[in-house]
């Protein structure tokens, strides 16, 4: 059984830290059910890590998903894009086509999202 830290370091090598709500997931499912959160886990770095397209191009279609959603996760996955090298200008793109699909829910989520990651990156 993986502990905690092989858990989280997963996320950390990917964002730069574990999001609070996914430690409460990881914590939980060790607690209760630790072979399905290994099912799950092994599922989600799967799909996270194809062989066949890059981390960054990864994070900026899961940043754009997450934008049409207008999901909080969002901006974990900005997060991980510019730790993948993502630029603000591609973020921006990014977030210019889940505005065709949302809207400018969408866009206004984005702006938050670009702005905080990038004065975060500033003050560091």
């Amino acid at each position: 059984m993986k502990s905690i830290d092989e858990y989280t370091k997963n996320y950390e090598d990917m964002i730069g830290f574990t999001p609070a709500k996914v430690h409460q997931r990881l914590k939980l499912g060790l607690e209760v059910d630790p072979e399905t959160l290994s099912i799950v886990e092994h599922w989600r770095m799967n799909a996270l890590t194809p062989e066949v397209l890059d981390p960054k191009t990864v994070q900026l279609i899961c940043f754009s998903i997450l934008l049409i959603q207008t999901s909080a996760a969002a901006k974990n996955h900005g997060y991980a894009a510019v730790k993948a090298g993502a630029t603000r200008e591609e973020l921006h793109a990014v977030a210019a086509i889940a505005n065709v699909f949302r809207g400018i829910a969408a866009f206004n989520h984005a702006g938050e999202i670009i702005n905080d990651i990038f004065s975060d990156e500033s003050s560091t």
